[in-house]
């Protein structure tokens, strides 16, 4: 079955630039008109946007604190406004900080969770509901990371945040099935976004690209096709499921990045 997502509005979290704007990209290809959000980078949102409009669908651009729940809601309350109905949302905002757990601030720890882990869950519940009064279905994937089984130090904010994140997909899901929406989990490996750029330099990224079992890094096109796919009709029956795309980095025995200095 062709991977179509025509007719469908996907609102996407966090999709100024990386991982969200392939998504955004990815989905727009297929046939969706699209809600970007942002909270800063509003000059890279209006970028993207401008790439959706030249591939030939509509979108809209929203500047949003997910972990605020009432901006979130007006949010989806625009999407709707707009386009009429809500189909697929993508949560994949998120915040990060990396620092040794004897250093890290207490207010470091509260603002990861409350972007990574509480942001998605506002995302989603709002979008949930919109869709359950629809009475359509409709879709959700969260963005996770393998951090949220590989105990990476120095990231202990964003690896609790995103083994939260695994779980509460799943639980979710399993409470949305008789509304057939559809959700599921998508763990990157190491993907080359400007977001790694706040953590390692780009000689750091080329050398430790080619330790990479693939030798180079993912890229953001190969998040959000795999986004995609889960979020189309090609994917009906899969709802539940956590998808590894990671050219198996996770199935090496000691994959850069598991001990400080490794990479």
């Amino acid at each position: 079955m062709e991977i179509d997502l025509t007719g469908k509005v996907a609102l996407i979290t966090g999709s100024s630039r990386g991982i969200g704007r392939g998504c955004a990209l990815e989905m727009a290809r297929a046939g969706a008109d699209i809600t970007l959000n942002y909270r800063q980078d509003a000059q890279g949102a209006y970028s993207v946007a401008e790439e959706v409009r030249a591939i030939g669908r509509d979108v809209l651009v929203v500047q949003a604190d997910v972990a605020n729940r009432a901006a979130v809601d007006q949010m989806v309350t625009e999407t709707v406004g707009r386009f009429g109905h809500l189909d697929v949302v993508v949560c994949n905002a998120y915040y990060s900080k990396r620092l040794p757990f004897l250093e890290l601030p207490t207010e470091e720890m509260k603002r990861c969770l409350d972007v990574t882990l509480c942001g998605s869950f506002h995302a989603a519940q709002s979008s949930a509901r919109q869709m359950v009064a629809q009475g359509k279905g409709g879709s959700m994937v969260f963005i996770s990371s393998l951090f949220a089984f590989v105990p990476y130090p120095t990231s202990l904010p964003y690896n609790t945040a995103k083994a939260g994140l695994d779980h509460m997909a799943a639980t979710i899901a399993n409470e949305l099935t008789s509304h057939r929406i559809r959700v599921n989990t998508i763990q990157p490996g190491w993907t080359d976004t400007p977001g790694e750029r706040q953590f390692t330099n780009e000689e750091e990224i080329r050398e430790g690209a080619k330790k990479m079992p693939f030798g180079r890094l993912a890229t953001i096109e190969e998040m959000g096709r795999a986004a995609t796919f889960l979020c189309s009709d090609a994917a009906s029956y899969i709802t539940g499921a956590t998808l590894k795309v990671d050219g198996a980095m996770s199935l090496g025995p000691d994959w850069p990045g598991t001990r400080p200095g490794s990479v």
